[in-house]
């Protein structure tokens, strides 16, 4: 008859043995699974433009009537122009902290605790760390408006492109109305500036922090391709949730769409999850910082 202790024993090295299957399994899950933290969520709360404030409405008239193509050329020759800051990923994360977005009708939070309620998420899911440490960075490009930017209209809210005629699936398309751009000969048009099918790559959005932070992030990470893709369309919603611009879009786009899809659920299904506490979660985000980042980074 066994002893009491090597059935002790033997208990404990299963319940171990259980553990340690239950870590692989979640490490095994990919960027693509389904996610599952989102799913007991009312999503019709989300992204109700029609109940939303006059803050966020006059957001949006100010942003449609601002964005035109010429603004991002000037946006885009600013950018290369200068640096804004040298610092690291966390303190860029502290230095955001006094920012609330006025595009969105879903919080009012300070975004470090939208950043981390992002991460944590994904963490939660077992999603790969690079895509965990995309959840804590894909709004700091936000830090535009601390850089001078000309006011919230150049860097938050829904992302488009510019170039050529505005999608009917942008929030409240009639706001173009007194955009130059809507009455332009070519811009105006379907095509505009682009060639059918052309791309992503060689269409511009909207400027604002997605295409800021995508551009001090492709040369100053170690991050794959989905995650900067996640971070440069995550706020391209006409795009990746209501299907516009087919006209424009190619084989690679299809193929990263896919990864834009993947992450929408983290970053905005989070925002009604309980807050979390950065002193805490600190240590555990500093140390997947280091892995895809270098201490300092050019902003």
């Amino acid at each position: 008859m066994p002893s009491a202790v090597a059935m002790t024993s033997g208990r404990d090295l299963d319940i171990t043995s259980d553990a340690i299957d239950e870590v692989n399994v979640i490490k095994g899950k990919l960027w693509n699974d389904t996610s599952e933290f989102d799913e007991a969520k009312d999503k019709s709360q989300f992204r109700d433009y029609e109940a939303a404030c006059d803050r966020v409405k006059d957001f949006y008239k100010e942003q449609h009537e601002k964005q035109t193509l010429a603004f991002n050329i000037k946006a885009r020759v600013e950018f290369k122009s200068k640096k804004r800051a040298r610092m690291g990923v966390w303190e860029a994360m502290e230095m955001l902290n006094t920012l609330i977005d006025e595009s969105d009708p879903d919080t009012s939070m300070s975004q470090i605790e939208h950043l981390l309620q992002t991460a944590e998420a994904i963490r939660r899911d077992g999603k790969p760390e690079w895509m965990q440490v995309t959840g804590l960075v894909h709004d700091l490009g936000k830090l535009l408006l601390l850089f001078g930017s000309e006011g919230q209209w150049d860097v938050v809210g829904d992302t488009f492109v510019v170039g050529c005629k505005f999608s009917d699936k942008i929030i409240y398309p009639e706001t173009f109305k007194n955009n130059p751009d809507t009455y332009d000969a070519v811009y105006s048009t379907e095509y505009g500036i682009y060639k059918p099918h052309c791309g992503l790559d060689n269409v511009m959005l909207s400027w604002g922090h997605d295409e800021y932070l995508y551009n001090v992030f492709k040369d100053q990470s170690s991050l794959p391709a989905e995650a900067l893709a996640m971070i440069r369309y995550h706020s391209f919603y006409p795009w990746h949730r209501e299907g516009a611009y087919s006209h424009l879009t190619n084989d690679k786009d299809a193929r990263i769409l896919a990864a834009v899809q993947a992450f929408n659920p983290y970053d905005l299904y989070s925002k009604s999850d309980e807050p979390c506490d950065p002193v805490k979660l600190r240590p555990y985000y500093e140390r997947l910082i280091s892995k895809f980042f270098p201490p300092v980074l050019d902003w």
